[in-house]
Order: structure tokens, then sequence, then C-alpha cells
């Protein structure tokens, strides 16, 4: 499964700027955002969570599993 977290880079390192899961040696495929591109990307993020939970599909869905 692909779990997409937050880091930033502080004397030459990658630090997560969230709590994961990680073990030793595991396996990452980072992506560079320019920082002139950063807040581009945080708000098409939004817009695309917002179509995709935004709705009131996912309030019948949320019904069903309480029942």
């Amino acid at each position: 499964m692909l779990n997409t977290v937050w880091a930033t880079v502080r004397n030459g390192q990658i630090e997560l700027m969230e709590q994961a899961d990680l073990h030793e040696g595991a396996t990452l495929l980072v992506t560079l955002l320019p920082d002139h591109e950063f807040d581009l990307w945080i708000r098409v993020s939004e817009v695309a969570l917002d179509d995709v939970w935004g709705n009131e599909e996912d309030d019948i869905y949320a019904e069903l599993l309480a029942a």
C-alpha cells in the first residue's frame, strides 16, 4: 500500500514531518517538489480530496458501516 507523508530537508537529511511506521532498511520513493510549486500542489491536493470525500454518497456509506 502506498502511503504519502510530508518531509523536509535539514542539514542534508530528509526528516519526516509526521509519524510513519517504517522499518530499518525500508525502501522509499521520494518526490521532490520545487519550492515555487509547493503551494500549487497543496491547493490541487485539497481540491482532489474535496472531490473524493466531499459528497453525499459518503454519508450513505457511513450509515451502512454504522448499521
